[in-house]
């Protein structure tokens, strides 16, 4: 996998499958990121709304997404 930063650069492309070859790789860190800190954050005691609040989501849907998480 590229660095976040050489992703970046390759989503901001003039060619269109580079970029979105690269938003697609960004999307996945992404999601990897959210769900180590989810996790982090539910073994130190937050709750689903101190989650849900931080993401900026409803506590429903971090809820839904997360809990399996562990």
């Amino acid at each position: 996998m590229s660095s976040p930063t050489a992703l970046i650069a390759t989503a901001t492309d003039d060619d269109p499958l580079e970029g979105l070859h690269a938003v697609a790789a960004l999307r996945r860190l992404v999601e990897q990121l959210e769900r180590t800190h989810v996790a982090r954050a539910r073994s130190t005691g937050w709750s689903w709304q101190e989650i849900a609040l931080a993401l900026g989501v409803s506590k429903q849907a971090v809820h839904r997404k997360h809990r399996q998480t562990r």
